[in-house]
């Protein structure tokens, strides 16, 4: 399906129910002007109202239970339009009591509200309706924040309760109605809850073993932070191969690490590379088992300064500026009793942070890892691999060599092909599965797994990337192949530009080689960022005017790029910008 295909669906979608939602109100308004509403017109239409309103605000609440059932993302595009549905049947209800009931008589009103529980409690949820309804634009998200129009518009949960208590409070004999809008309510906020606390375990950092070196916290020390910034200290450096080393970080002052982290995560370094800042994210490759340091394994490239910088430059004893950790791609063993791990190339590193965590705690499901690199010398923790897969028997390691062309290698040859993984895995559509490498083999794998019947939610991907150089000039095929908001080619990236920061009201000078995310943090701008390489989507801004070139906009989807969104972190503008910051 392409994407103007899903686009057109989506928009259908939402046209449809917007359609069938207002079927309701222009019914009851014809029957109004027709005076054949019954013989007490005002009751019945207070009642329709009421019930449409109560129906729009439980099918809202459905839509994220029902989207992660059935993995039918697209639910999301209609939840704002039943909210503000149920907005406007709450506030038609309450206009028809004001203006048929009270004879439009604001002293009535109240006391008739004050003197009535139901009718207090009505009120009160349509009063918690207006924020919701006024908030209901993705203008009104981006101003806000993700985090705060969340938490915001949970008072949706309230809204519900008020309405479902005021419907029982209201009916005098019969209850069954509401009680069966109170049962349909109960299961969803219960949905809610059980999933809250899944995630809240699965957030909760494990104790580690109670054994070996490093593995326990000191009596009296103070829990380490979820989420922190500071400097590090370099305490070893390993030559995994002639082009990949692994760096172990540590407290400056001594002692656990200031942070916990699960397996999987990643950790984001700030370089001063040539008097310039560069930033880039690195999996954490050691396990949180190891409370004393983390370690991350980076493969040299010519291209990518970051990487040079940690090869050439940085030695035993340097410091390094960390913020961590950041990431969902995770597994701790309580996710399933078994799991598929495919790596290619420096892409083990996050996996074998998993490999590491479920061996030191002995963890009984089965691993499988498939790891796939051109030679045997790229074979990175192939001794360490061997030495775990001697000493537990529920971890199968199977390593393929693409280029290999030495008679000494006894193992499999070749990329991994649907005839190796169905042979090496046994059933392999009944695991979830750990994908991370190179774009390329990642998107060939993606497919291989499709045909074998793997289900698209059962694979978890990490992309693996070293951002080129900021700095490196653009040829003409590249220039072409620059991805430009409105797909054209735009100047080369020597040119300086402007931007303009909208809601700040500043404007600022920035060289080619910065980012609009590092001029705003020059420029003292708040944009929220996670892992500045262009896959968590955190730092997502509005362009407002001008033109950007992004080096990566994995974090966008159709719609984002529609309503001009770009990602902050990735963004060189192509002259003067102005961003909604």
């Amino acid at each position: 399906m392409t994407t103007d295909t899903r686009k057109s669906d989506t928009r259908f979608g939402k046209l449809l129910v917007v359609l069938n939602l207002l079927i309701p109100g222009a019914l009851l308004a014809w029957d109004a002007a027709r005076r054949q509403l019954g013989v007490n017109g005002v009751n019945y239409a207070l009642h329709t109202t009421g019930l449409m309103a109560l129906i729009c605000l439980l099918l809202t609440l459905l839509v994220t239970p029902l989207r992660k059932v059935t993995g039918w993302n697209a639910l999301i595009a209609v939840r704002r339009s039943l909210g503000l549905y149920a907005f406007f049947y709450t506030a038609v209800h309450f206009t028809i009591f004001f203006v048929f009931d009270r004879a439009l008589s604001v002293a009535s009103t109240v006391h008739e509200i004050l003197s009535r529980r139901y009718l207090l409690i009505g009120f009160a949820g349509l009063l918690l309706m207006v924020p919701l309804a006024l908030t209901s634009t993705s203008g009104m998200v981006m101003r806000l924040g993700a985090k705060r129009w969340k938490a915001l518009h949970r008072l949706s949960y309230l809204v519900a309760i008020a309405g479902a208590l005021h419907y029982y409070l209201l009916v005098k004999s019969d209850t069954r109605q509401p009680l069966a809008f109170a049962f349909v309510l109960a299961m969803l906020l219960g949905f809610r809850v059980v999933r809250y606390a899944s995630d809240r375990r699965k957030i909760r950092p494990a104790p580690g073993p109670a054994f070996g070196p490093g593995l326990s916290r000191a009596p009296g020390a103070p829990p380490p932070a979820a989420h922190w910034s500071g400097e590090l200290r370099v305490a070893r450096v390993f030559d995994e191969t002639p082009d990949v080393r692994t760096i172990r970080l540590m407290n400056v002052d001594g002692g656990e690490l200031p942070f916990r982290y699960q397996p999987g995560q990643y950790l984001n370094l700030a370089l001063v590379v040539d008097g310039q800042r560069v930033n880039r994210s690195y999996t954490i490759a050691s396990s949180p088992t190891r409370a004393h340091y983390c370690e991350v394994t980076v493969k040299r490239s010519a291209a990518g300064p970051g990487s040079r910088h940690l090869h050439e430059v940085v030695r035993e004893g340097s410091r390094l500026k960390v913020s961590a950790p950041a990431g969902r791609f995770v597994f701790t063993g309580q996710e399933s009793d078994r799991v598929v791990l495919i790596a290619g190339g420096v892409g083990i590193t996050p996996l074998m942070s998993m490999v590491r965590y479920l061996t030191d705690r002995c963890w009984p499901g089965s691993i499988d890892l498939v790891f796939s690199v051109r030679t045997q010398t790229d074979l990175i923790f192939w001794e360490e691999l061997g030495y775990l897969r001697r000493r537990f028997a529920n971890l199968h390691v199977c390593a393929t060599l693409t280029k290999e062309t030495g008679t000494d290698w006894a193992g499999e040859r070749g990329t991994i092909t649907k005839e190796l993984l169905t042979r090496v895995v046994p059933d392999l559509t009944h695991a979830p599965i750990f994908l991370c490498g190179p774009d390329g083999m990642m998107t060939a794998m993606r497919g291989l797994l499709t045909e074998l019947g793997v289900p698209e939610a059962a694979v978890k991907t990490e992309a693996f990337v070293s951002p080129a150089s900021a700095a490196a000039p653009i040829s003409a095929a590249g220039e072409a192949a620059a991805k430009l908001l409105d797909g054209t080619s735009g100047q080369l990236e020597g040119e300086a530009g402007s931007v303009r920061f909208e809601r700040s009201g500043r404007i600022f000078e920035m060289p080619a080689s910065l980012t609009i995310l590092e001029t705003a943090e020059a420029a003292g701008v708040e944009i929220p960022f996670e892992c500045r390489s262009g896959i968590c989507g955190q730092c997502k801004t509005r362009l407002l005017a001008g033109r950007v070139r992004m080096e990566s906009e994995d974090a966008l989807s159709a719609a984002d790029k529609a309503r001009g969104l770009i990602l902050a972190c990735q963004a060189h503008p192509l002259g003067a910008v102005t961003v909604d910051a």
